[in-house]
């Protein structure tokens, strides 16, 4: 399994937790309202249901499995009281929990501040002394905080935004009207999705790459479509612009597991044929020039000569 394979397939065992448990509560809830309040994909809800109906207790017989049923588009979940039942804390798990969730109200993303405070509210009433505990260690996180409450506002008010955007690929900051869709996590990092005016297409902006934000007073009006699927990252396929045929030696065949594309051969002496998905040439190069000659363009050509060009720039530099 590639990495991105792991790391989504964590993220769904997370999302099971959580999600099962909620459709026990809420018999009867229609697909369309469980996909959206868990930020998935309808067609990546049923995925987790089909999944769901063959977990369950040791020993595998039917009655030892969760019951999953959809009528219409209705859901019923049964047979799941064990994961649904409250779960009773040591206190060094209670300790670990408190200190998570204050460090998680500090971190920007798509939780609620009020829905975080009443947890640990509650979480110190039962936990007692290890809520003394937890209150004496102090968590340092690095995190940009400066637009969370103005685009939680446009999402709230569905209003469009104005950013100023930096792009480390060219370098420059741009300015673009934006109508938010979304607050996100993805492997560590807060992002903003949005239907993006400038691409005339959804794009996901880096929390810490936001310069500025100003709330317009023009209503949100973003084309209707699903909400793209977060399982294998934040770039998908979707937001590639450009190709690139990639011929890698051995020791950068990492790249076909990091990077979304497509293995289009291997080869008995370990090397790879490689189309590589970009969304800027500029990135390209300056991914090239990292992996030294490990990897060379094959196609296309302006890529290759861009990077012949930064390269001989660059020892230019050391004979001078």
């Amino acid at each position: 399994m590639t990495a991105a394979g792991q790391a989504g397939a964590v993220e769904q065992l997370r999302r099971l937790l959580a999600l099962i448990p909620w459709l026990v509560a809420r018999p009867g809830v229609s697909i369309d309202d469980a996909a959206a309040e868990f930020g998935i994909t309808t067609t990546q809800l049923r995925k987790d249901l089909e999944l769901a109906f063959v977990c369950g207790l040791p020993g595998h017989l039917p009655d030892d499995l969760i019951d999953v049923s959809t009528d219409g588009d209705r859901i019923v979940v049964t047979n799941a009281d064990t994961i649904s039942r409250p779960l009773r804390f040591a206190p060094d798990e209670a300790v670990a929990l408190l200190v998570g969730l204050r460090a998680l109200a500090d971190v920007p993303g798509p939780h609620q501040p009020e829905a975080l405070e009443r947890t640990v509210a509650k979480l110190e009433r039962a936990a007692g002394d290890a809520a003394d505990a937890g209150r004496r260690i102090s968590v340092d996180i690095e995190a940009d905080n400066t637009h969370d409450v103005a685009l939680r506002k446009a999402l709230a008010e569905k209003s469009r935004i104005h950013l100023q955007y930096y792009v480390p690929a060219r370098d420059e900051v741009t300015s673009r009207d934006v109508d938010p869709l979304r607050m996100v996590v993805v492997d560590g990092r807060s992002y903003l999705e949005g239907w993006c005016y400038l691409a005339d297409d959804v794009r996901m902006f880096r929390l810490d790459r936001i310069e500025s934000v100003d709330v317009l007073e023009v209503a949100a009006d973003p084309p209707a479509r699903p909400l793209r699927d977060l399982d294998q990252g934040a770039f998908s396929a979707a937001d590639a612009r450009l190709r690139v045929t990639l011929q890698l030696s051995p020791r950068a065949r990492w790249i076909a597991d990091a990077y979304p594309g497509e293995v289009l051969s291997t080869h008995a002496d370990g090397t790879m044929l490689f189309a590589l998905l970009a969304g800027d040439a500029h990135w390209v190069v300056r991914l090239l020039l990292r992996l030294g000659g490990t990897a060379t363009v094959v196609e296309p050509a302006d890529v290759a000569e861009a990077v012949r060009n930064h390269a001989t720039a660059a020892l230019a530099l050391y004979s001078t």
